[in-house]
């Protein structure tokens, strides 16, 4: 007997008992739909975060954080400056590698308001026009500041659509597109003049949802209205359609050096973003930066680095072992399919020890009987993984409305190969034992069998 006809005589029989075939595939279909649909799952995942992690400045960025000075210096912490201006011109005098540094003062309890609608800002920060470089902002209206702002300190702010929703109405409410600028805003009690405002924030998935909703007729709206900024956006690029910016000095002198707070020659910044030139470089302008600030902090390491290739690992390595715990979950589900297999087929086996005789004495070798019930094994595991490969679209639908998340899970063909591949793996190893029994049974004896 030839494999395809072996193949014919798998499926008939798998025809023949339609019920039994489905309980005994059932265990590798769960196996391959969840492996598949689990690795979807993780690929929205990780294209999310890494999706927030360069809407929040690129993997060129580089954070200059405060630390607790080492044991060795605990004597000179109270003479520990902390990060000032002192520190941004010395690196853009001295560390020709760091292409972009922008300095920038924040405050918190940032509440905004206009003719009593009250927002509050994720950020209220006071900062250079670098800022728009270093964290990937874009005006869409208006302008940012300028030399003159900051020399007299204007006050003046550029918000982004989620203030601008909050404060003016969204574009869903009124019907149009409100562009405040020139308006006045209240910040912390003082009067503010709106002169740009920044794009729409939002992840690919919600892109994708609001292009398809202006080619829908509009619904009326049933409940509550929906803010831009909010549901299933991501907390990335709500943080930046929630944020303020105003001229550094405005925020010294308004905020800061008028309140009292920290008022010393040289105030203290709350942040200092870098971006290198190249990430070839990064190691080689960090150490240049370093000792840049061992300079200007006089000798006290009072600082440390943060980068978001650190960040990009940490997911890379959370997603490693979600994949793997996940995997060893599903591959368990596949073996138990398996374990399934194997006895259906030592059932079968057993139904059909007669029929095995009759094909032995007619000359059928025991190579041929083995091939007969090894193929039979593996045609019950391969459409079980097709059947494993169409549930998992199924299953992935589900899990997105049941549980939406902030990406949408990615089915990936290696995955599904993957998947594919092991469920005919289990039907081969299932099928051994119960092909090599049968390939070994006594052809008088299976003759006589009752």
């Amino acid at each position: 007997m030839n494999i395809f006809s072996a193949i014919l005589v798998g499926l008939k029989e798998v025809w023949s008992h339609k019920f039994r075939s489905f309980l005994t595939m059932l265990g590798i279909v769960l196996g391959v739909s969840s492996l598949v649909a689990l690795a979807a799952i993780l690929n929205g995942m990780e294209n999310g975060m890494k999706e927030a992690l360069i809407a929040m400045g690129g993997l060129d960025k580089v954070l200059l954080r405060e630390q607790p000075v080492p044991d060795y210096q605990e004597h000179l912490a109270d003479q520990a400056p902390g990060r000032t201006l002192r520190d941004v011109y010395a690196l853009m005098r001295n560390a020709p590698l760091i292409r972009v540094i922008s300095p920038e003062m924040g405050i918190q309890d940032a509440w905004v308001n206009r003719r009593g609608k009250w927002v509050e800002a994720s950020e209220l920060v006071g900062a250079w026009p670098a800022v728009l470089d270093m964290n990937l902002h874009e005006i869409e209206y208006g302008r940012f500041f300028t030399p003159l702002d900051e020399e007299r300190a204007h006050a003046v702010c550029v918000i982004g659509t989620g203030i601008r929703d909050e404060l003016f109405g969204s574009p869903d409410e009124v019907g149009h597109e409100i562009i405040p600028i020139g308006e006045k805003i209240t910040i912390r009690g003082q009067l503010f003049t709106v002169v740009g405002m920044f794009k729409q924030y939002e992840s690919e998935r919600d892109h994708k949802q609001r292009q398809l909703a202006k080619t829908q007729p509009k619904q009326t709206q049933t409940g509550p209205p929906r803010r831009r900024g909010h549901g299933h956006q991501n907390w990335a690029f709500r943080r930046k359609n929630y944020t303020m910016y105003i001229p550094l000095s405005t925020m010294w002198l308004r905020f800061r050096a008028a309140s009292g707070y920290n008022d010393t020659p040289d105030p203290k910044l709350t942040d200092i973003d870098l971006k290198v030139v190249s990430l070839e470089k990064m190691e080689t302008a960090m150490q240049q930066a370093r000792n840049v600030l061992m300079v200007t902090h006089n000798g006290i390491e009072d600082f440390t680095f943060g980068t978001q290739e650190n960040s990009v690992e940490n997911i890379n390595q959370a997603m490693r072992n979600a994949r793997l715990s996940g995997g060893i979950i599903a591959i368990i589900s596949l073996i138990v399919g398996g374990i399934g297999i194997m006895n259906i087929m030592l059932a079968s086996i057993t139904e059909r020890i007669r029929e095995i005789g009759i094909r032995k004495a007619i000359g059928a070798t025991n190579a041929a009987i083995f091939v007969q019930i090894l193929v039979e094994s593996v045609v019950i595991a391969v459409l079980g993984g097709f059947c494993g490969l169409g549930a998992s679209y199924g299953l992935v639908h589900l899990l997105e409305v049941l549980t939406p998340a902030q990406n949408s899970p990615v089915i990936s063909v290696h995955a599904m190969a993957l998947a594919f591949a092991f469920s005919a793996c289990v039907g081969v190893v299932a099928g051994l034992y119960p092909a090599l029994k049968a390939s070994r049974l006594d052809p008088i004896q299976a003759l006589r069998y009752d």
